[in-house]
């Protein structure tokens, strides 16, 4: 783990901050047993994921990927709600950006039965390979809509310790519509890779028992909804016929379409941070920041916005999809309170 390695050997100075006379070796031993209590202490010591030292840029222009397309491993990452009446794959088949491949957010190995849930390590890294994406390979990500499930795969992606990682803002519409080439004949066959390292990073992913410790706590008012205002307040029924309407108790109200302009492009920092500051969020505030939205999609939309911010997000993966259809978790209407 990341911070493991910054927390196994704490400076003398903050032994005492931490209120514990045991050696080194115990309390090293302590956080690998306990990653959720070392990603608290990260953030208590200003260590924690609320900034970011990157690697590559998290989002790229059409620009730059076709200066730099036989540089990088370019996927289509596409995903649609049923609603939108559109196939991922099939579009894909039709018209791509040259060389990119095809990743299925669908594909896991998760045995509950919520939507695209995070796969284990041994399966993304698996299906990586299987894509010709190797350990060392930058991949830019891009969806079809303009930047919507391209999010979902760069934030699994770092989520599994892989930074080499961007997504082309605006997709494939804006690539279209700044002249870029585009590949209309059957995808080639893929030589797969040889190695994907992937780890799950434990402050990356939190699950419902982590969304019920914060309840009634401070720290629920950092949980952000990605959803609409609609279906946030409980006057929008939910596509999905199981799921209640409203939200989890004490959450924030950020829209993921506001973090966007009208060309489906991420907004400029200064305007992101006029958005998340309306929605009640301090990002002076170096606590941890936390996400959630219908089924994982679009709040990893709002991950890669505060990652423009240079603040990281842990995200609910159940989602709304798992709380909404869960008639023993609490549930509030109307206006974040």
């Amino acid at each position: 783990m990341r911070w493991l390695v910054a927390l196994s050997r704490p400076p003398t100075r903050l032994l005492p901050l931490l209120g514990l006379s045991f050696s080194m070796a115990i309390f090293a031993g302590m956080l690998r047993r306990r990653p959720r209590l070392l990603q608290v202490l990260s953030a208590q010591l200003g260590m924690a994921s609320a900034t970011r030292v990157k690697s590559v840029p998290s989002l790229v222009t059409t620009k730059w990927l076709a200066e730099n397309l036989n540089a990088v491993k370019v996927v289509d990452a596409s995903w649609y709600l049923p609603s939108a009446n559109r196939n991922a794959r099939a579009e894909y088949e039709a018209e791509r950006i040259p060389g990119a491949v095809f990743y299925d957010i669908d594909m896991t190995d998760d045995t509950s039965d919520l939507p695209h849930m995070v796969p284990t390590a041994p399966r993304f890294a698996a299906e990586m390979c299987k894509l010709g994406i190797g350990t060392e390979d930058h991949v830019v990500c891009y969806d079809g809509a303009g930047l919507f499930s391209a999010a979902r795969l760069w934030w699994m992606a770092r989520a599994f310790g892989h930074e080499q990682v961007s997504v082309l803002d605006g997709g494939l519409p804006e690539w279209q519509r700044s002249g870029g080439v585009t590949v209309k004949s059957p995808p080639p066959p893929i030589e797969p890779a040889g190695q994907f390292a992937a780890e799950l990073q434990p402050s990356a992913v939190m699950d419902v028992h982590d969304v019920v410790a914060m309840l009634g706590k401070p720290a629920m008012a950092r949980l952000m909804d990605a959803r609409s205002k609609g279906r946030f307040e409980g006057t929008v029924a939910e596509a999905r016929k199981q799921c209640r309407s409203g939200h989890i108790p004490g959450s924030r109200s950020v829209p993921f379409n506001l973090v966007l302009d009208g060309e489906s492009k991420m907004l400029p920092p200064a305007e992101l941070a006029a958005v998340f500051a309306a929605a009640g969020l301090d990002l002076a505030d170096s606590a941890p920041l936390y996400a959630s939205c219908g089924s994982g999609v679009t709040a990893s939309v709002l991950a890669l916005a505060l990652d423009q911010l240079d603040r990281g997000v842990t995200v609910y993966d159940g989602s709304w999809a798992e709380w909404g259809a869960r008639e023993d978790l609490p549930l509030a209407t109307g206006p974040a309170k």
